[in-house]
């Protein structure tokens, strides 16, 4: 039963106060304001409510005072609840109102916290947790109750579920710790199995288009946590779902959003697709990688190997590529380097610690992966707060990572100096267009671009340990580093051109970064394959573990190398970065079509001795070897290379 709800007295009509309004557009008393008659304001109820509780809703809000007197029992009684019904059962809705009604707040409360920092957050997301704990046991201990009397649906409990999977999912994001996306994933999950959300298109209400919103929402981040966790099966599952109710949804309502709806599609399914090679099982079923960091995943630092102490705490991952297959602002590119530098995740009953069951007084546990910050498309200011919150907080003997997947910026005109503003670098969000979408012209050549990161910007930021990957049109501009401080600092450059054969498929993602990320994978790109056996994959993967620990060795046993290289070698996933940058770079130079049409390599800062690393003739040796495995050695080149 649906009420109007007018507030009387003395045979008056008087409308609901301003501040009444507010408050239930927040949407407590659950209330939805669904028009505005000339004269009065129309509301409806959620469920039956009796007079003495329409004044007390009304004077608590318009009359503050007033309100503040009367007790929490009277005023939770804008919770719908009639007066007849036994006390017992009165406080259990009260006290599920109050419950939904301090989650809400502490949810929404979570938007304003600083998006950077690693402290400051903590204890809020402790006491949301806290608040969400006790809301979902407490409605699972009193089901019955709510049903009768509160009217309680099954969507509800649903968006309760879905907040609990937020709040973990954002949890990961603070912390990079992977076991927190199981936890996400086991709530919208419980969610999809117990079809909390299954009678929504079918309730007949005013707000049901708000309702088939939620819905979609819930999918779209079932999608990501899944896309991050590896669960591309429960991922294509996902989809044609989704696909089906938005389908319905655009079907049934006249909607200014469902050119939206569509695009949230066609990104999920370009994600699914980016991967260029398929392994396959036997029955031709398709073998599921993971490429996060397993134990056996970076070589051993072996005995005689003399290497630093220092380890990679912080990442920045920044993403402004434009027309890159994206979703959910993750571009293909970060979402490769993300996993980069993850391990595999762990079962969070296996942890100590609990976001919402921490102390303040414990001493936090120990951090297996290092921090991250995900940015796409930020603005020059945004890109340095965050440079400069990570710089801050770096712990002694650690290392900051910044990895730039992004359009480069490129001088106009020739400058008299050669200083670190004089090379351009890459772009940063502005609201400017961008020409000929691979670079900046400014309109006053005497002045530099702004929107820009110029390697200069960084001098900064090494007076700290400092790791650098730039994945640009320009990444050469990052040659011109000045080590001013002493510090160690290392910077590996992609490629600035690729054969056209393969930048057709740039929107997949850079060539570069996927070898950082799955170098036999990338390997086998190159080579023109697509698809192989689950078994040749195994043999491969195999050599190349023995490719790795041989290129670990010939760094470590460099005479010439700078010392920078080795100072971030201790550390496992830089040092796997390293290998795989050294294995990249010694299969474009011996790869034919690079050698034909562009003659152009991954490069570093500071320079890496060729004839001991990436011309050395035992790891080309390794290669070759490989390919002869894959039958694809009529690609690469048989003669050692000459320096060029």
């Amino acid at each position: 039963m649906y009420v109007c709800m007018y507030v009387c007295m003395s045979q008056e009509l008087i409308p609901l106060s301003a501040a009444a309004r507010k408050v239930v557009k927040r949407g407590r008393a659950h209330l939805t304001n669904v028009c505005l008659k000339p004269g009065a304001s129309l509301w409806w109820l959620s469920r039956p409510v009796d007079c003495k509780s329409l004044l007390l809703f009304y004077f608590t809000h318009a009359y503050p005072t007033l309100g503040r007197s009367l007790s929490r029992t009277e005023t939770m009684s804008t919770c719908g609840i009639d007066d007849d019904i036994p006390q017992g059962e009165r406080k259990t809705v009260t006290d599920f109102c109050y419950l939904l009604d301090k989650s809400k707040q502490l949810f929404n409360g979570l938007r304003d916290l600083p998006q950077y920092g690693q402290k400051q957050w903590q204890s809020y997301f402790g006491r949301t947790f806290d608040v969400y704990t006790k809301l979902w046991k407490f409605q699972q201990q009193h089901r019955q109750v709510l049903d009768n009397r509160y009217g309680l649906k099954r969507w509800q409990i649903g968006e309760i579920a879905s907040k609990i999977g937020q709040l973990y999912y954002h949890y990961y994001l603070r912390t990079s710790e992977t076991s927190y996306l199981n936890e996400a994933f086991s709530f919208y999950s419980a969610i999809r199995q117990r079809s909390y959300y299954s009678q929504v298109n079918k309730e007949d209400r005013s707000g049901l288009p708000e309702l088939v919103v939620k819905k979609l929402r819930y999918y779209a981040r079932f999608i990501v946590v899944c896309l991050l966790l590896n669960k591309m099966v429960v991922v294509k599952d996902l989809v044609k779902e989704l696909s089906d109710e938005i389908e319905d949804y655009t079907h049934r309502f006249n909607t200014e959003d469902q050119v939206e709806w569509n695009l949230v599609l066609q990104e999920v399914a370009a994600f699914i697709e980016a991967d260029p090679v398929m392994v396959l099982n036997d029955d031709n079923t398709l073998v599921i990688l993971s490429n996060r960091l397993s134990e056996t995943g970076a070589p051993l630092l072996e005995q005689g190997m003399i290497v630093g102490q220092l380890t990679l705490a912080d990442a920045l991952i920044i993403g402004n590529c434009n027309n890159q297959v994206k979703f959910s602002e993750l571009t293909i590119d970060m979402f490769r380097m993300l996993q980069a530098l993850e391990r595999e995740p762990m079962n969070l009953a296996t942890q100590m610690n609990k976001p919402g069951l921490q102390e303040s007084t414990e001493k936090p546990a120990r951090r297996e992966n290092p921090h991250k910050y995900l940015l796409y498309k930020p603005t020059f200011s945004q890109l340095y707060t965050f440079l400069a919150a990570s710089f801050k907080e770096l712990p002694a003997n650690s290392v900051l990572l910044i990895y730039l997947s992004a359009t480069g910026v490129f001088p106009s005109g020739r400058s008299d100096s050669e200083g670190p503003y004089d090379f351009g670098g890459v772009l940063t969000n502005s609201n400017r267009d961008i020409i000929n979408g691979d670079g900046m012209h400014k309109r006053n050549q005497l002045y530099k671009e702004m929107h820009c990161l110029h390697p200069g910007d960084l001098y900064p930021f090494t007076r700290k340990p400092l790791f650098v990957i730039v994945d640009s049109s320009n990444s050469v501009a990052y040659k011109n580093f000045t080590n001013l401080f002493g510090q160690p600092l290392v910077c590996l450059l992609s490629p600035t051109t690729y054969p056209k054969a393969l930048q057709d498929q740039s929107q997949r993602g850079s060539l570069f970064t996927f070898f950082l990320n799955n170098p036999l994978m990338a390997f086998l790109f190159v080579s023109g394959l697509s698809s192989m056996r689950k078994s040749l994959w195994d043999k491969c993967h195999d050599y190349l573990r023995k490719i790795n620990r041989d290129i670990a060795q010939l760094l470590t046993h460099s005479r010439s190398i700078d010392q920078a290289f080795l100072q971030f070698f201790g550390d496992e996933f830089l040092r796997l970065l390293l290998t795989r940058f050294i294995f990249c770079s010694a299969t474009m130079r011996m790869h034919k079509i690079f050698r034909q049409e562009t003659r152009n390599y991954p490069e570093s800062y500071p320079q890496l001795p060729r004839d001991e690393t990436v011309e050395n003739p035992h790891l080309q040796k390794h290669i070759l070897e490989l390919a002869s495995i894959l039958d694809v050695r009529n690609v690469f080149l048989e003669t050692t290379l000459d320096d060029y």
